[in-house]
């Protein structure tokens, strides 16, 4: 009975259809005010779908300055694996390296690689198109939030995070399985988890040592956020910014980045940009910041506003939103796509 008083208690396990049902009428008004079902697309017309879902990873790095990202190379599913081992060396990226599908999110099917083996593994199963990335070495990911108008020259940050990836630390008693199920997020993944480190469970993790469950730094894989809105400053903007010009019809969404410090952000130096979500972005600071419910969907709507606010501004510009019929079919092939990943993310080690 505790367990099911504090999941009703706690929205921020609760799943996401069940956060966002209160506000699909908001959604619907927008659909009703524009005329157009995807009404969002043009709020980034640069991306594919307005950066709902569907996106290649691949058309985001390619309106950014190379050196802005790590070095990274596409790998199709059914690809020689040789031909993946001349990339890396091409590339001079060295092992640990990071693997996520071409089209994704949610962490499904990331991983990070330590060998030549694990990526031999996991392109023979891969169903997918996927990235090969080098592993970024700063010590912070964080994620900020960027809006701005069309019409305006400055933009607004909305949210910034510290996100700290799933792990636990050994006091050189436990074993890692012990230390999942007394985690307080980690124990409500222990499929995924026990499946994912079945060869370590019985080790004892030695004291002080931090073990990752998940690199993924998404609150759905369990990652911790910490609030970082007190370091939102005028030089920060300046650095977004100036980014946002640079891509070039980039409005709405975030920034996902390993930096050195805040402090080198702010400055502009040290980051390395993993990727940037468009209008599918969620306000990831409402989690783990002290939001009630109320206060996060009312969050959420400011940032929808601001979402319909721009689109109508860039269909008026002649980015007119996607035909019914082209966004339908675009959107059920994404999801089946999903659904082919999401089956796999569980067999993947």
């Amino acid at each position: 009975m505790k367990k099911i008083i504090h999941r009703l208690t706690h929205w921020e396990a609760w799943p996401f259809n069940l956060i966002y049902a209160p506000l699909a009428p908001f959604w619907l008004y927008y659909m009703l005010r524009s005329r157009s079902v995807w009404f969002f697309t043009p709020s980034n017309p640069k991306i594919t779908f307005g950066g709902l879902e569907g996106e290649t990873k691949k058309e985001m790095y390619n309106l950014l300055p190379a050196h802005l990202y790590p070095a990274t190379f596409s790998v199709m599913p059914k690809a020689p694996f040789f031909t993946v081992v001349e990339q890396m060396q091409q590339k001079q990226i060295q092992f640990p390296c990071v693997v996520k599908p071409e089209v994704g999110g949610q962490g499904i099917l990331f991983r990070k690689i330590d060998s030549l083996e694990q990526l031999e593994a996991y392109h023979q199963q891969v169903p997918v198109e996927y990235m090969v990335q080098a592993m970024v070495q700063y010590p912070m990911e964080v994620s900020v939030f960027y809006i701005r108008h069309p019409k305006e020259q400055k933009g607004r940050i909305t949210g910034f995070l510290h996100k700290i990836p799933m792990r636990v630390i050994g006091d050189g008693v436990q074993s890692l399985e012990q230390l999942i199920l007394q985690h307080p997020k980690a124990a409500k993944r222990t499929n995924e988890l026990f499946a994912k480190h079945q060869s370590l469970l019985q080790q004892v993790i030695p004291s002080g040592e931090t073990y990752v469950l998940s690199y993924a730094g998404n609150h759905n894989r369990g990652a911790h956020f910490v609030d970082l809105k007190d370091h939102i400053n005028e030089s920060l903007l300046d650095v977004f910014d100036t980014l946002s010009h640079s891509i070039d019809d980039f409005f709405y969404g975030r920034y996902d980045i390993m930096c050195n410090s805040i402090e080198a952000l702010q400055q502009g130096k040290e980051f390395m940009i993993l990727e940037y979500n468009g209008c599918g972005a969620e306000p990831n600071h409402i989690y783990d910041t002290g939001y009630s419910l109320r206060s996060a969907h009312r969050e959420i709507l400011l940032h929808w506003k601001s979402l319909y606010e721009i689109s109508r501004f860039n269909a008026l510009q002649g980015h007119q939103p996607w035909p019914f019929w082209k966004g339908l079919s675009f959107l059920r092939a994404t999801r089946k796509i999903f659904k082919e990943m999401r089956a796999k993310d569980q067999s993947i080690d």
